[in-house]
Protein backbone atom coordinates (compact mmCIF):
# COMPACT_ATOMS: atom_id res chain seq x y z
CA UNK A 1 0.00 0.00 0.00
CA UNK A 2 2.82 2.37 0.89
CA UNK A 3 4.68 1.58 -2.37
CA UNK A 4 1.48 2.13 -4.34
CA UNK A 5 0.96 5.52 -2.72
CA UNK A 6 4.56 6.44 -3.41
CA UNK A 7 4.16 5.68 -7.09
CA UNK A 8 0.85 7.51 -7.28
CA UNK A 9 2.49 10.62 -5.89
CA UNK A 10 5.78 10.32 -7.71
CA UNK A 11 5.52 12.32 -10.92
CA UNK A 12 4.72 15.98 -10.98
CA UNK A 13 4.72 18.93 -13.37
CA UNK A 14 4.80 22.47 -12.05
CA UNK A 15 2.72 25.46 -13.10
CA UNK A 16 4.28 28.77 -12.15
CA UNK A 17 3.31 32.36 -12.78
CA UNK A 18 5.27 33.50 -15.81
CA UNK A 19 7.22 36.18 -13.94
CA UNK A 20 8.64 33.68 -11.44
CA UNK A 21 12.39 33.15 -11.51
CA UNK A 22 13.59 29.69 -12.47
CA UNK A 23 17.01 28.27 -11.62
CA UNK A 24 19.16 28.30 -14.73
CA UNK A 25 20.70 25.03 -15.82
CA UNK A 26 23.44 24.43 -18.33
CA UNK A 27 22.28 20.82 -18.61
CA UNK A 28 18.74 21.45 -19.86
CA UNK A 29 18.09 20.86 -23.53
CA UNK A 30 15.14 21.75 -25.73
CA UNK A 31 14.61 18.63 -27.80
CA UNK A 32 11.82 19.67 -30.11
CA UNK A 33 9.23 22.41 -30.29
CA UNK A 34 6.19 22.76 -32.50
CA UNK A 35 4.64 26.22 -32.74
CA UNK A 36 2.20 25.06 -35.39
CA UNK A 37 1.42 21.58 -34.07
CA UNK A 38 0.19 18.78 -36.34
CA UNK A 39 -3.16 17.13 -35.95
CA UNK A 40 -3.79 15.55 -32.60
CA UNK A 41 -2.20 12.14 -32.15
CA UNK A 42 -2.67 9.38 -29.63
CA UNK A 43 0.33 8.82 -27.37
CA UNK A 44 -0.68 5.18 -26.94
CA UNK A 45 -3.47 2.85 -27.88
CA UNK A 46 -5.05 3.36 -24.48
CA UNK A 47 -4.60 7.14 -24.34
CA UNK A 48 -7.42 9.50 -25.17
CA UNK A 49 -6.66 12.83 -26.80
CA UNK A 50 -8.15 15.76 -24.89
CA UNK A 51 -11.05 17.58 -26.48
CA UNK A 52 -10.14 20.85 -28.15
CA UNK A 53 -7.45 21.91 -30.59
CA UNK A 54 -3.79 21.19 -29.90
CA UNK A 55 -2.15 24.59 -29.54
CA UNK A 56 1.45 23.67 -28.76
CA UNK A 57 3.63 20.64 -28.22
CA UNK A 58 7.17 20.30 -27.05
CA UNK A 59 9.68 17.81 -25.71
CA UNK A 60 12.33 18.69 -23.16
CA UNK A 61 15.18 16.57 -21.88
CA UNK A 62 16.36 16.56 -18.29
CA UNK A 63 19.67 15.00 -17.38
CA UNK A 64 20.28 13.51 -13.97
CA UNK A 65 22.03 16.71 -12.93
CA UNK A 66 18.93 18.88 -13.31
CA UNK A 67 17.13 20.79 -10.60
CA UNK A 68 14.48 22.70 -12.55
CA UNK A 69 14.15 23.77 -16.17
CA UNK A 70 11.78 26.21 -17.77
CA UNK A 71 9.91 24.44 -20.56
CA UNK A 72 9.17 27.72 -22.31
CA UNK A 73 5.46 26.89 -22.49
CA UNK A 74 2.95 29.39 -21.17
CA UNK A 75 -0.37 27.77 -20.33
CA UNK A 76 -3.69 29.59 -20.13
CA UNK A 77 -6.32 28.86 -17.53
CA UNK A 78 -8.76 26.22 -18.72
CA UNK A 79 -6.38 24.55 -21.16
CA UNK A 80 -5.65 20.83 -21.03
CA UNK A 81 -2.02 19.96 -20.42
CA UNK A 82 -1.02 16.44 -21.40
CA UNK A 83 2.32 15.28 -20.00
CA UNK A 84 4.17 12.03 -20.68
CA UNK A 85 7.66 11.12 -19.49
CA UNK A 86 10.10 8.36 -20.43
CA UNK A 87 13.71 7.53 -19.67
CA UNK A 88 15.86 6.24 -16.82
CA UNK A 89 18.20 7.54 -14.15
CA UNK A 90 20.76 5.65 -12.11
CA UNK A 91 22.09 6.73 -8.73
CA UNK A 92 25.51 5.46 -7.66
CA UNK A 93 24.21 3.89 -4.44
CA UNK A 94 20.99 2.49 -5.95
CA UNK A 95 20.57 -1.16 -6.88
CA UNK A 96 18.36 -0.45 -9.88
CA UNK A 97 17.62 2.17 -12.49
CA UNK A 98 14.52 4.27 -11.97
CA UNK A 99 12.03 5.86 -14.31
CA UNK A 100 10.02 9.09 -13.94
CA UNK A 101 8.09 7.51 -11.05
CA UNK A 102 11.30 7.56 -9.02
CA UNK A 103 12.66 5.08 -6.51
CA UNK A 104 10.45 3.96 -3.64
CA UNK A 105 11.59 5.47 -0.34
CA UNK A 106 13.13 2.70 1.75
CA UNK A 107 13.76 2.82 5.49
CA UNK A 108 17.42 3.80 5.06
CA UNK A 109 16.41 6.54 2.65
CA UNK A 110 13.94 8.24 5.00
CA UNK A 111 16.66 10.47 6.46
CA UNK A 112 17.18 12.02 3.02
CA UNK A 113 15.28 15.31 2.76
CA UNK A 114 13.93 15.70 -0.77
CA UNK A 115 11.95 18.58 -2.29
CA UNK A 116 8.88 16.31 -2.05
CA UNK A 117 9.45 13.80 0.74
CA UNK A 118 6.51 11.60 -0.22
CA UNK A 119 7.61 11.31 -3.85
CA UNK A 120 10.14 8.79 -5.05
CA UNK A 121 13.80 9.73 -5.22
CA UNK A 122 14.57 10.83 -8.78
CA UNK A 123 10.92 11.38 -9.73
CA UNK A 124 9.91 14.06 -12.18
CA UNK A 125 8.50 16.73 -9.88
CA UNK A 126 6.26 19.73 -9.76
CA UNK A 127 2.68 20.19 -8.61
CA UNK A 128 0.46 18.01 -10.77
CA UNK A 129 0.50 14.27 -10.11
CA UNK A 130 0.76 11.57 -12.75
CA UNK A 131 3.25 9.74 -14.97
CA UNK A 132 0.91 10.49 -17.83
CA UNK A 133 -1.45 13.34 -17.14
CA UNK A 134 -4.28 15.12 -18.86
CA UNK A 135 -4.68 18.00 -16.45
CA UNK A 136 -7.04 20.94 -16.63
CA UNK A 137 -4.88 23.94 -15.80
CA UNK A 138 -6.48 26.00 -13.01
CA UNK A 139 -4.42 29.13 -13.72
CA UNK A 140 -2.35 30.83 -16.38
CA UNK A 141 1.36 30.30 -15.93
CA UNK A 142 4.69 28.93 -17.08
CA UNK A 143 5.37 25.21 -16.99
CA UNK A 144 8.56 24.03 -15.34
CA UNK A 145 9.85 20.53 -14.63
CA UNK A 146 12.59 19.08 -12.46
CA UNK A 147 13.88 16.00 -10.66
CA UNK A 148 13.17 15.06 -7.05
CA UNK A 149 16.70 15.07 -5.73
CA UNK A 150 19.05 17.16 -3.64
CA UNK A 151 21.78 19.30 -5.17
CA UNK A 152 24.52 16.92 -4.03
CA UNK A 153 22.67 13.74 -5.04
CA UNK A 154 22.53 13.54 -8.82
CA UNK A 155 22.08 10.59 -11.12
CA UNK A 156 23.22 9.61 -14.57
CA UNK A 157 20.81 9.29 -17.47
CA UNK A 158 17.93 11.45 -18.60
CA UNK A 159 14.18 11.84 -18.93
CA UNK A 160 12.36 12.98 -22.03
CA UNK A 161 9.18 14.84 -21.15
CA UNK A 162 6.57 15.52 -23.81
CA UNK A 163 4.11 18.33 -23.13
CA UNK A 164 1.01 18.97 -25.24
CA UNK A 165 -1.32 21.90 -24.66
CA UNK A 166 -4.92 21.83 -25.89
CA UNK A 167 -7.21 24.84 -26.05
CA UNK A 168 -10.54 24.53 -24.22
CA UNK A 169 -13.24 22.81 -26.24
CA UNK A 170 -15.57 25.47 -27.56
CA UNK A 171 -13.14 28.32 -26.93
CA UNK A 172 -12.33 30.51 -23.97
CA UNK A 173 -13.90 29.66 -20.62
CA UNK A 174 -12.47 32.52 -18.63
CA UNK A 175 -13.88 35.91 -17.79
CA UNK A 176 -11.51 38.75 -18.65
CA UNK A 177 -11.23 41.24 -15.79
CA UNK A 178 -12.02 44.83 -16.73
CA UNK A 179 -9.84 47.69 -15.51
CA UNK A 180 -12.05 50.53 -14.25
CA UNK A 181 -11.20 53.94 -12.85
CA UNK A 182 -13.58 53.60 -9.90
CA UNK A 183 -16.07 51.25 -8.27
CA UNK A 184 -19.35 52.25 -6.56
CA UNK A 185 -18.95 52.53 -2.80
CA UNK A 186 -15.14 52.65 -2.88
CA UNK A 187 -14.44 56.13 -1.58
CA UNK A 188 -12.84 58.00 1.29
CA UNK A 189 -15.96 57.46 3.36
CA UNK A 190 -15.30 53.73 3.20
CA UNK A 191 -11.59 54.14 3.92
CA UNK A 192 -12.36 56.23 6.98
CA UNK A 193 -13.58 52.95 8.53
CA UNK A 194 -10.54 50.91 7.44
CA UNK A 195 -7.23 51.28 9.30
CA UNK A 196 -4.22 51.87 7.05
CA UNK A 197 -2.27 49.14 8.82
CA UNK A 198 -2.84 45.90 10.67
CA UNK A 199 -1.19 45.30 14.04
CA UNK A 200 -0.10 42.69 16.52
CA UNK A 201 -1.98 41.76 19.69
CA UNK A 202 -0.21 44.52 21.62
CA UNK A 203 -1.38 47.13 19.11
CA UNK A 204 1.96 47.73 17.43
CA UNK A 205 1.42 48.65 13.75
CA UNK A 206 2.49 46.07 11.18
CA UNK A 207 1.73 45.40 7.52
CA UNK A 208 -0.04 47.88 5.26
CA UNK A 209 -3.61 47.26 4.11
CA UNK A 210 -2.98 47.11 0.37
CA UNK A 211 -5.93 45.31 -1.21
CA UNK A 212 -9.72 44.93 -0.88
CA UNK A 213 -11.91 42.21 -2.33
CA UNK A 214 -15.64 42.47 -3.01
CA UNK A 215 -17.40 39.11 -3.15
CA UNK A 216 -18.86 36.25 -1.19
CA UNK A 217 -16.73 34.10 1.09
CA UNK A 218 -17.16 31.10 -1.20
CA UNK A 219 -16.10 33.04 -4.29
CA UNK A 220 -13.14 34.56 -2.47
CA UNK A 221 -11.92 31.10 -1.48
CA UNK A 222 -12.47 29.78 -4.99
CA UNK A 223 -10.41 32.62 -6.43
CA UNK A 224 -7.42 31.99 -4.17
CA UNK A 225 -7.60 28.22 -4.61
CA UNK A 226 -7.86 28.52 -8.39
CA UNK A 227 -4.91 30.91 -8.47
CA UNK A 228 -2.68 28.39 -6.72
CA UNK A 229 -2.64 30.00 -3.28
CA UNK A 230 -2.77 27.65 -0.32
CA UNK A 231 -4.58 28.28 2.94
CA UNK A 232 -2.72 28.56 6.21
CA UNK A 233 -4.18 26.95 9.30
CA UNK A 234 -5.33 29.35 11.99
CA UNK A 235 -3.75 27.34 14.83
CA UNK A 236 -1.00 29.64 16.06
CA UNK A 237 0.70 26.78 17.97
CA UNK A 238 1.46 24.77 14.86
CA UNK A 239 0.51 26.59 11.70
CA UNK A 240 0.70 24.45 8.60
CA UNK A 241 -0.06 25.26 4.98
CA UNK A 242 -2.60 22.96 3.36
CA UNK A 243 -1.67 22.70 -0.31
CA UNK A 244 -3.91 21.87 -3.22
CA UNK A 245 -2.30 18.44 -3.24
CA UNK A 246 -3.14 16.44 -0.16
CA UNK A 247 -0.80 13.76 -1.47
CA UNK A 248 2.17 15.97 -0.64
CA UNK A 249 3.20 15.91 2.99
CA UNK A 250 2.71 19.11 4.97
CA UNK A 251 6.33 19.08 6.08
CA UNK A 252 7.60 18.89 2.51
CA UNK A 253 5.36 21.67 1.27
CA UNK A 254 5.35 24.73 3.53
CA UNK A 255 5.30 24.10 7.25
CA UNK A 256 6.02 27.69 8.11
CA UNK A 257 3.97 29.48 10.76
CA UNK A 258 2.10 32.64 9.87
CA UNK A 259 1.77 34.81 12.94
CA UNK A 260 -1.57 36.28 13.90
CA UNK A 261 -2.07 39.97 13.18
CA UNK A 262 -5.13 41.98 14.08
CA UNK A 263 -7.64 44.18 12.28
CA UNK A 264 -11.12 45.18 13.40
CA UNK A 265 -10.17 43.87 16.84
CA UNK A 266 -9.54 40.25 15.82
CA UNK A 267 -6.91 38.07 14.12
CA UNK A 268 -7.06 37.32 10.42
CA UNK A 269 -9.95 35.23 9.13
CA UNK A 270 -7.75 33.65 6.46
CA UNK A 271 -4.07 33.37 5.71
CA UNK A 272 -2.94 32.47 2.20
CA UNK A 273 0.51 31.72 0.83
CA UNK A 274 1.94 31.19 -2.63
CA UNK A 275 5.32 29.61 -3.25
CA UNK A 276 7.28 27.38 -5.58
CA UNK A 277 7.10 23.65 -4.82
CA UNK A 278 10.74 23.56 -3.75
CA UNK A 279 10.06 25.88 -0.88
CA UNK A 280 12.29 27.11 1.86
CA UNK A 281 11.54 29.11 4.95
CA UNK A 282 13.43 32.08 3.50
CA UNK A 283 10.96 33.15 0.86
CA UNK A 284 7.23 33.07 0.18
CA UNK A 285 4.38 35.29 -0.93
CA UNK A 286 1.76 35.55 1.76
CA UNK A 287 -1.23 37.56 2.84
CA UNK A 288 -3.80 37.88 5.59
CA UNK A 289 -7.41 38.77 5.02
CA UNK A 290 -10.26 39.94 7.26
CA UNK A 291 -13.99 40.12 6.66
CA UNK A 292 -15.01 43.72 7.26
CA UNK A 293 -17.79 44.33 9.81
CA UNK A 294 -19.66 46.31 7.14
CA UNK A 295 -20.61 45.82 3.50
CA UNK A 296 -20.23 47.84 0.32
CA UNK A 297 -23.54 48.23 -1.49
CA UNK A 298 -24.73 44.92 -0.07
CA UNK A 299 -21.55 43.04 -0.98
CA UNK A 300 -19.17 41.36 1.45
CA UNK A 301 -15.91 43.26 1.82
CA UNK A 302 -12.59 41.55 2.50
CA UNK A 303 -9.64 43.65 3.66
CA UNK A 304 -6.15 42.28 3.07
CA UNK A 305 -2.47 42.88 3.72
CA UNK A 306 0.05 41.14 1.45
CA UNK A 307 3.83 40.97 1.81
CA UNK A 308 6.70 38.96 0.35
CA UNK A 309 9.21 37.30 2.67
CA UNK A 310 12.67 37.53 1.10
CA UNK A 311 14.94 36.43 3.94
CA UNK A 312 15.68 37.04 7.58
CA UNK A 313 16.52 40.08 9.70
CA UNK A 314 17.07 40.94 13.35
CA UNK A 315 13.90 41.53 15.37
CA UNK A 316 14.50 44.82 17.17
CA UNK A 317 11.93 43.95 19.83
CA UNK A 318 13.71 40.93 21.27
CA UNK A 319 16.98 40.69 19.32
CA UNK A 320 15.72 37.46 17.77
CA UNK A 321 15.41 36.50 14.11
CA UNK A 322 12.31 37.24 12.05
CA UNK A 323 11.31 37.21 8.40
CA UNK A 324 12.44 40.16 6.30
CA UNK A 325 9.81 41.47 3.90
CA UNK A 326 10.49 43.01 0.51
CA UNK A 327 10.44 46.76 1.26
CA UNK A 328 8.70 47.45 -2.07
CA UNK A 329 5.37 46.03 -0.94
CA UNK A 330 3.59 47.27 -4.05
CA UNK A 331 5.18 44.34 -5.86
CA UNK A 332 3.26 41.93 -3.64
CA UNK A 333 0.04 43.88 -4.14
CA UNK A 334 0.59 43.55 -7.90
CA UNK A 335 1.35 39.84 -7.46
CA UNK A 336 -2.02 39.33 -5.79
CA UNK A 337 -3.68 41.15 -8.68
CA UNK A 338 -1.92 39.11 -11.34
CA UNK A 339 -2.55 35.71 -9.78
CA UNK A 340 -6.23 36.31 -9.03
CA UNK A 341 -6.81 37.83 -12.48
CA UNK A 342 -5.76 34.53 -14.02
CA UNK A 343 -8.70 32.68 -12.46
CA UNK A 344 -11.56 34.20 -14.43
CA UNK A 345 -13.27 35.04 -11.14
CA UNK A 346 -12.34 38.74 -11.15
CA UNK A 347 -14.85 40.94 -12.97
CA UNK A 348 -13.42 44.41 -12.31
CA UNK A 349 -10.12 45.83 -11.07
CA UNK A 350 -9.46 49.29 -9.74
CA UNK A 351 -6.93 51.16 -7.60
CA UNK A 352 -7.80 53.78 -5.02
CA UNK A 353 -5.58 56.36 -3.34
CA UNK A 354 -7.19 57.18 0.02
CA UNK A 355 -6.74 60.35 2.01
CA UNK A 356 -3.55 60.29 4.07
CA UNK A 357 -2.10 57.36 2.12
CA UNK A 358 0.59 55.25 3.72
CA UNK A 359 3.76 55.62 1.66
CA UNK A 360 6.56 54.73 4.05
CA UNK A 361 6.60 53.04 7.43
CA UNK A 362 8.44 50.79 9.85
CA UNK A 363 7.15 47.38 10.89
CA UNK A 364 6.69 46.17 14.46
CA UNK A 365 9.88 44.12 14.10
CA UNK A 366 11.97 47.07 12.92
CA UNK A 367 11.88 46.52 9.16
CA UNK A 368 10.86 49.25 6.72
CA UNK A 369 8.68 49.35 3.63
CA UNK A 370 7.47 51.86 1.06
CA UNK A 371 4.48 52.17 -1.28
CA UNK A 372 2.80 54.54 -3.69
CA UNK A 373 -0.14 54.42 -1.28
CA UNK A 374 -2.64 52.89 -3.68
CA UNK A 375 -4.95 50.10 -2.56
CA UNK A 376 -5.94 47.37 -5.02
CA UNK A 377 -9.69 46.74 -5.39
CA UNK A 378 -10.89 43.45 -6.88
CA UNK A 379 -14.57 42.83 -7.58
CA UNK A 380 -15.25 39.12 -7.93
CA UNK A 381 -17.81 37.33 -10.04
CA UNK A 382 -19.35 33.94 -9.36
CA UNK A 383 -20.07 33.31 -13.04
CA UNK A 384 -16.56 32.18 -13.96
CA UNK A 385 -15.97 28.44 -14.23
CA UNK A 386 -14.11 27.29 -11.13
CA UNK A 387 -11.30 24.94 -12.13
CA UNK A 388 -9.92 24.27 -8.67
CA UNK A 389 -12.23 21.31 -8.09
CA UNK A 390 -11.26 19.78 -11.44
CA UNK A 391 -7.62 20.36 -10.56
CA UNK A 392 -7.98 18.55 -7.25
CA UNK A 393 -9.92 15.66 -8.77
CA UNK A 394 -7.27 15.16 -11.42
CA UNK A 395 -4.56 14.47 -8.87
CA UNK A 396 -5.16 10.73 -8.55
CA UNK A 397 -6.98 10.07 -11.81
CA UNK A 398 -3.95 8.57 -13.54
CA UNK A 399 -4.35 7.61 -17.16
Amino acid sequence: MVDWMMKKAAVFVAIFIASAAFPSSAHSQLVRESTAPPEQQQNSAKAQTPAGKERASQEVQLTGEESWIDTGIDVQAGEHVLITATGKLRYADAKDDNGPDGLARGFRDLLRVLPFNEAGRGALIGRIVGARRDVLSPIAGRLSVGINQTNDDTGTGNYVVRIEVYSPEGGTVRVVAKQVSSLPGIDNGLFSKIPRRVGNKQGNPGDMVNFLILGSEATMQRAFNSAGWVKVDADVKGTVLHGLLESISKESYLTMPMSQLYLFGRPQDYGWAHAEPISVVRTRNHLRIWKAPFQVNGETLWVGAATHDIGFERDERNNGVTHKIDPDIDLERDYVEKTLMSTGLVAEISHFLPDNPLKEAKTATGGTFHSNGQVLILKLTDTGKDLSADFALNQFDQH
